[in-house]
């Protein structure tokens, strides 16, 4: 794949998904602006990437404030001066608890963060790729299977993503008369620091807790590429990448 001179921009940069997302766009050709709240994390992805690293922007940032995310796009434009690829990873859960037992705090920090975040980087991603020359670029969003179907006490997360979908949706139709493109990864235990517990057992419907296969991360860095790398003629609309052995097929 060659992207040779593309400028991306990947929320929650700083480890995970976003952390080798970042890493498999710099292998072949994008820049990118990494975006988080922890400014150490961003730098350490961009030094792990080694001399791919120098094609990287890292900039503090809190996705649920609108001044942030202005200054992310801003900086991102002056530093590279386009963009061709957003994508919105960020994400965070609530506790899981009791829905009953949750505080609107709790279901407020997730609602910033994994919706509000996502649109407020998504409006300003159309403000800089309709106005451009040549006009256009991609967007995707983490929608996680979790936009499919709930896990028990999991209330605030599952309906962020549940909005997810609409909100690609909607992109995806709004982008048209600009060329931009928009898809959905939907993402299913990937071993990540957020996923980790899932090894000593989580709970299940039915009431038991059970140990869930994981998959290597570095596969949805390659599956994002992969849509990433696409000409905009061309659309993953949406895509489930999942560790095969997962229980979501019959989850219920």
């Amino acid at each position: 794949m060659d992207n040779e001179g593309k400028i991306a921009i990947v929320t929650g940069a700083g480890s995970g998904i976003g952390r080798h997302t970042t890493w498999a766009l710099l292998r072949t050709g994008f820049s990118v602006a990494l975006a988080g709240r922890r400014l150490e994390a961003l730098e350490e992805t961009a030094r792990l990437a080694g001399p791919d690293g120098s094609r990287t922007l890292s900039v503090s940032t809190d996705v649920g404030d609108p001044e942030a995310v202005s200054n992310l796009f801003s900086r991102t434009r002056e530093t590279f001066g386009r963009l061709d690829l957003l994508f919105n990873n960020a994400g965070i859960p609530a506790p899981a608890v009791l829905l009953e037992d949750l505080t609107y705090e709790q279901w407020q920090a997730v609602v910033d963060v994994n919706l509000t975040g996502s649109f407020l980087c998504t409006r300003e991603a159309f403000r800089i790729m309709k106005s451009q020359d040549p006009m256009g670029g991609r967007i995707i969003n983490n929608g996680s299977v979790s936009a499919q179907v709930p896990r028990v006490n999991s209330a605030p997360y599952t309906s962020t993503k549940h909005a997810i979908t609409g909100l690609t949706r909607s992109t995806s139709l709004d982008g048209r008369k600009y060329n931009i493109a928009c898809g959905q990864i939907d993402i299913g235990n990937a071993l990540t620091k957020m996923t980790g517990r899932m090894q000593k057992g989580v709970p299940q419907a039915n009431g038991t807790v059970m140990v869930e296969p994981n998959m290597d991360v570095d596969d949805i860095a390659d599956a994002v590429l992969y849509m990433a790398s696409l000409p905009l003629g061309a659309n993953v609309q949406f895509m489930t990448v999942m560790a095969t052995k997962m229980p979501l097929v019959g989850r219920g």
